[in-house]
């Protein structure tokens, strides 16, 4: 079949929470036309292929796109975390990405969506289903929401040999479990393994049923000081107690020791130290139930499982037949060189600040509608990458602050950063004459500048 001819001001590769929140700025902010392509066969990305018990690591508040709520933007009256802002579910999530692809995206007259299709390169995109080749004449910008994409276990096999008779699954089937195992073996050591032991201690499986092999430690941010909307002094409060930290660091772990004395960052075991940071976020109730497994192996990553033995990079411990195995290694998030996020002919949608990518995305987008100059526009939004260890959370601090002041002089940004629903600060002026909120910013104003100083200093000492 001849390949077919499209033509669209940007083409968009990827729907997932990049794409969506940019995509749904452009509509807002302009009267663009775009294409949407995906390989998925509904928009949302990877939230279409997580586990079924996964939960946003983060308020409900400032996540999926600017037009459209997710949720009921309430705060919880009961449970472990009676007095937050809800946190979406993965099934939710699904759903609401497909509405407003539906009714905000499509329903504009602006947007073309062509789900199970690859792009292939050079503007050229191909139905997984039909075979279709689609040419597409690009008149503005092509658009990568794929840059980043995570790698999560349900798509990646595991990293380490299996066996003859060894019962392996990846987390996602975890749920499927009919027949209970003489003990459950978690691999990995991130957010995804941590969610599956919370799982499996709130389904009442006892901790001694639990043994969990942890290549490494990570430190977490503490989830009650991410608070949005109506407890924004709490969110205020925690940043301005980061700088008092950093105002007083002498080095990186001495920084990280001050970040968790003011209860910023959290670990599970308090034995050990962490050398991992991604900047995932964690509530005291899950830490409790997770130091009630004992059985932690720390012998570094898995080689193989084989039929009596797991065989590890410092050594082996017993396993069984009767054991599973639960897959939670998959890389996660994925460090790719950083780019400028804005070029001649491309948008490559990366963090700006640390941990939030649709108010990321949605800001690129507000940005590329307002300002023609692509230097200009990298001015605005620098690209931040990925954390992976502590010094990247001094790193990113100061790429994001950096950020922050140069949004602080231009009118345009400031009033959207006041509108808009996936930035966390938004209303803060409306709780000025709050005393938390007012002792939090004396605090941060105290701090701030002695602060940025130490993290530049800490970065180059250890770059250096």
């Amino acid at each position: 079949m001849a390949p077919q001819a499209l033509e669209t001001d940007y083409l968009v590769v990827g729907s997932g929470a990049a794409g969506m929140a940019f995509t749904d700025s452009l509509v807002s902010e302009t009267d663009a036309q775009i294409v949407m392509v995906d390989r998925r066969s509904a928009p949302g990305g990877h939230w279409n292929d997580t586990y079924p018990f996964v939960r946003l690591h983060q308020p409900s508040l400032y996540y999926g796109v600017n037009s459209t709520p997710l949720g009921s933007d309430a705060i919880e009256l009961r449970g472990p975390e009676a007095g937050q802002y809800e946190r979406t579910r993965g099934s939710e999530i699904r759903a609401y990405y497909a509405r407003v692809m539906e009714k905000r995206l499509i329903a504009s007259g602006r947007v073309r969506f062509f789900p199970n299709c690859e792009y292939v390169g050079k503007q050229r995109f191909v139905s997984r289903l039909s075979g279709a080749t689609f040419d597409v004449k690009v008149r503005r910008k092509l658009v990568d929401a794929n840059y980043l994409s995570p790698s999560i276990p349900a798509l990646t096999p595991a990293p380490f040999g299996v066996g003859d008779g060894v019962s392996v699954i990846p987390v996602h089937r975890l749920v499927d479990v009919v027949d209970k195992p003489d003990r459950y073996v978690i691999v990995g050591a991130g957010k995804t393994a941590l969610d599956a032991c919370v799982w499996l201690l709130r389904n009442g499986v006892e901790p001694g049923d639990i043994q969990w092999v942890k290549p490494r430690e990570t430190w977490l941010q503490n989830r009650s000081y991410t608070q949005p909307g109506e407890l924004v002094g709490t969110l205020l409060e925690g940043i301005s107690l980061q700088m008092e930290a950093a105002a007083q660091a002498t080095s990186i772990d001495d920084l990280i020791d001050r970040l968790e004395a003011a209860a910023q960052m959290r670990r599970v075991d308090r034995s050990v130290r962490p050398t991992m940071y991604k900047g995932a976020t964690i509530g005291d109730w899950e830490i409790d139930l997770l130091r009630r497994i004992e059985d932690v192996i720390r012998l570094g990553h898995v080689c193989s499982i084989e039929r009596d033995r797991i065989l590890l990079e410092r050594g082996s411990v017993a396993t069984s037949p009767r054991h599973l195995h639960v897959h939670c290694a998959a890389q996660g998030v994925r460090y790719p060189p950083a780019l400028p996020i804005f070029a001649a002919d491309c948008i490559t949608l990366q963090p700006v600040r640390m941990g939030l990518i649709p108010f990321n995305a949605a800001l690129v987008g507000f940005v590329e509608a307002r300002r023609d100059d692509d230097a200009e526009k990298n001015r605005l939004c620098p690209t931040n990458p990925f954390a992976n260890t502590p010094l990247d959370w001094a790193r990113g601090t100061l790429v994001q602050m950096g950020a922050d002041r140069a949004w602080s002089k231009e009118p345009d940004l400031q009033a959207w950063l006041e509108r808009s629903r996936l930035n966390p600060m938004r209303g803060l002026r409306a709780h000025a004459d709050e005393e938390r909120v007012q002792r939090a910013s004396q605090r941060f104003a105290a701090n701030v500048g002695p602060g940025l100083k130490r993290l530049a200093a800490i970065v180059g000492q250890t770059a250096a």
